[in-house]
């Protein structure tokens, strides 16, 4: 096949084996099962409820039992040709499980009822349970499971005003939970969310005995929960974020809403656990911490040892199953830094391993790295050394467990005797009006506004149009080596630049927009799709893997299994004749009020980066471009477009980019898409010192930027500031103008259209 026969032609060849279609195929659906199971985290196994016995006679109450809610919405869902709810998942577990049907089948009619008057997925009213339903139920078994579940999407944030039940129990929910744990001695609940709800209301229901946090979790999510219930599979996911006791208690809850023009985010470098862990009191507010998860069986970690060799720090250590079952584990090591001039949390993840299965009574060796450097702080106050990666003098602790709250403290430590300047940087993107700074003792500094002048960039590139005196070349030719990019470009009116540098019309089945599309010169129109959660071919008559929420996968902490779904997901988008697909999502969960949270892997931004690495490595495996998102500090919905992310540089560095900073270091991704939203006052699509300065001049970053869809910037200014493409389709006035007013010029454009094209050429 010639390069880019697949986007110029649109052909439907099938890449599976013997020429069998890949999309959705059954090799993707076990796969996205598997995900779904080893994602789930296990709250609560009071008295081994769990797993059911063979032969468990069990009731199954809520609506979520068939009200399955697979994904959130917006560009996060994914068309499938079926979701498998909970019940079903259960029936197809009757060799192990004996269900009590009547109750089954009552929600089904009620959720069917509930859908023809117009109800909306994951949205419906909790029913009230007929009171001789419930007596039989009571009389057929002593055991019950409670399923609950939500639905969140794009552009919709929850509400702390009390008219939004996301995080609390509805009134109708409340009363079924309460009819149930007063009828039934064991009670098993199931939470099929997109996000942390509170935590501290199961608490005062003795026969509430065990806590499934299934997430959501893709097409086969309901049978992958019937999977864990029984046993068949053993629960080994870790909480991603802290699950606190009320809503309250995060420290970004109080100014969430305060404004829908700006997001303070005075909590500074204290987000989830950094803040829970480190605070004075905070740790009282934990109902399950972070790292959490229960297994049916047990393991020690033990001979552990460290070293270091002046670069890197190793530690090793041998986890053995002591359970009855086999079973996963999650390896956790975190570093103490000394208290110092820098306020500082007082752990923080840095690096983590899942074992293989293990057998019980096996044995397994586990080796934990990290960069000694990764253990400074951003010192954007100049106590140390302004504007540079600094590590204060003093002593270096390590914590090695299977959770931030139960671990060991290693003898080693690694000490320094004077403060070390890891890497000076430049300051960049720095808050005019913060107002304030949350330090490590719970109080808070109080900030000075002040004048910021952004630094400009300078183009360096020279790019001449001369007018051909032939036949345009080809891009072809450039691929074959006949022809430098730079004389390709050469050739290229202004008006051809500009078009390369906006959105171009779908082709073949895709919905959001192509790229390119010069046929003059032989560039192809290259597509795009959405769907951090599968590929997204809304309305296009092809149906394609589902597969579990961002979250569902970060709490695997399983690296391999996130970079064989990314394989598969490429090779869905490639049979569809699809070039980049817009995904990784890994911004962070500051808030569970934050309505795409579900598209996000973690508040923890060291895990959010290693996941969204192994996801493009996977993507870009099979020549798919992969595009993490959203850059940066997208941690709200509501007024997106135009609301102004206030925070410190350190905050910036530390917690928001450091993900984005993971990923394009470990993985290289072709392409970055820049958020809506402004950051200390500047638009992220138009920030220069955001995109040129820190990702590409600092990061090594050498690919493509695009803005996210429908943006309010100005295009003009994203050219200017590195932004290289604007999506999607438009007629492209704004740029025009702003060339003929010379405040874009053509060595700009240029520089802009070489980053695209040479991701053009990486293409098959």
């Amino acid at each position: 096949m010639m390069k880019w026969q697949r986007a110029l032609y649109q052909p439907c060849l099938p890449l599976g084996e013997h020429q069998t279609r890949i999309t959705e195929c059954e090799r993707h659906i076990r796969l996205s099962r598997e995900a779904a199971c080893e994602g789930a985290v296990l709250l609560k196994n009071e008295g081994e409820l769990l797993p059911f016995a063979k032969g468990q006679k069990v009731a199954i109450f809520g609506k979520a039992q068939i009200d399955y809610v697979k994904c959130g919405g917006g560009a996060g869902d994914v068309t499938v040709s079926y979701v498998r709810n909970i019940y079903e998942g259960c029936k197809m577990k009757e060799d192990k499980l004996e269900l009590f049907h009547p109750l089954s089948h009552f929600y089904e009619e009620n959720v069917r009822i509930q859908y023809l008057q117009g109800g909306q997925l994951g949205k419906l009213q909790e029913p009230d349970v007929p009171q001789e339903l419930l007596e039989r139920a009571a009389s057929f078994t002593d055991t019950a499971v409670v399923c609950l579940n939500r639905f969140s999407e794009e552009t919709v944030d929850r509400k702390n005003d009390g008219t939004d039940d996301y995080v609390v129990l509805s009134a109708q929910e409340k009363k079924m939970v309460e009819q149930v744990c007063a009828k039934f001695t064991h009670v098993v609940l199931l939470l099929n969310v997109g996000a942390m709800l509170e935590m501290n209301w199961t608490r005062k229901y003795p026969s509430l005995q065990a806590i499934l946090m299934l997430w959501q979790g893709g097409m086969e999510g309901g049978l992958a929960a019937a999977d864990l219930l029984v046993g068949d599979v053993n629960p080994s996911g870790k909480l991603v974020d802290t699950c606190a006791k009320a809503f309250e208690d995060y420290p970004s809850s109080e100014g969430f809403h305060e404004s829908e023009d700006y997001v303070k985010y005075t909590e500074d470098v204290f987000v989830g656990y950094r803040y829970f862990e480190t605070i004075p009191g905070a740790d009282k507010k934990v109902a399950y911490p972070f790292g959490y998860g229960l297994s049916y069986t047990s393991f020690s970690i033990s001979d552990i040892s460290a070293c270091d060799n002046g670069k890197k720090i190793f530690v090793t250590a041998m986890v053995t199953n002591m359970g009855t079952r086999a079973g996963k584990e999650v390896v956790q090591l975190y570093y103490q830094p000394p208290t110092g001039r820098i306020p500082k949390p007082a752990r923080e993840l840095c690096a983590f391993v899942k074992t293989p299965l293990l057998k019980p009574r096996e044995r397994y060796e586990v080796l934990l790295t990290f960069d000694i450097a990764d253990m400074a702080s951003y010192d954007d106050l100049g106590t140390v050394k302004k504007a540079a990666y600094v590590m204060e003098r003093g002593r270096y602790r390590l914590h090695l467990g299977n959770s931030i709250r139960n671990t060991v403290c290693l003898s080693y430590t690694y000490e320094l005797e004077v403060d070390r300047i890891v890497k000076q940087c430049v300051s960049y993107c720095r808050p005019q009006r913060l107002g304030e700074r949350l330090l490590a003792d719970g109080s808070y500094w109080n900030v000075p506004d002040q004048e910021v002048v952004h630094r400009k960039f300078p183009c360096k590139t020279v790019c001449e149009y001369r007018e051909p005196q032939q036949e345009p070349r080809l891009l072809e030719e450039v691929a074959e080596g006949q022809l430098s990019l730079e004389e390709f470009l050469t050739q290229l009116s202004d008006e051809e630049l500009m078009g390369l540098l906006r959105g171009q019309e779908n082709t073949g089945v895709a919905n959001v927009g192509g790229m390119g599309n010069l046929p003059k010169f032989g560039i192809p129109n290259v597509m795009t799709v959405d769907g951090p959660a599968g590929v997204r071919l809304h309305e296009k008559g092809v149906t394609t893997t589902g597969f579990p929420i961002a979250t569902a996968l970060a709490c695997t902490w399983n690296l391999p299994l996130v970079e064989e779904i990314g394989r598969a997901g490429a090779l869905e988008a490639k049979e569809n004749n699809l070039c980049i697909w817009l995904t990784p999502a890994l911004n962070i969960h500051r808030s569970p009020l934050c309505g795409r949270n579900f598209e996000y892997y973690s508040e923890d931004p060291f895990i959010a980066g290693k996941m969204a690495a192994a996801m493009v490595r996977g993507i870009q495996s099979q020549n798919i471009v992969a595009v993490p998102k959203h850059l940066a500090c997208n941690n709200k919905e509501t007024n997106r477009m135009e609301s102004d992310s206030i925070l410190s540089e350190r905050a910036l560095r530390e917690i928001y980019l450091r993900g984005f900073e993971i990923c394009v270091k470990e993985s290289r991704p072709k392409m970055i898409m820049t958020s809506y939203n402004r950051i200390n006052g500047v638009r992220a699509s138009e920030n220069g010192e955001l995109l040129n300065g820190i990702v590409r001049e600092e990061w090594g970053f050498a690919g493509v930027f695009t803005t996210d869809w429908w943006n309010t910037a100005d295009h003009g200014e994203e050219v200017k500031a590195g932004n290289d493409i604007r999506m999607p389709i438009y007629d492209g006035v704004a740029l025009r103008e702003a060339y003929e007013k010379g405040t874009v010029t053509r060595d700009e454009m240029a520089v802009c259209a070489k980053r695209f094209l040479k991701m053009i050429l990486w293409l098959e």
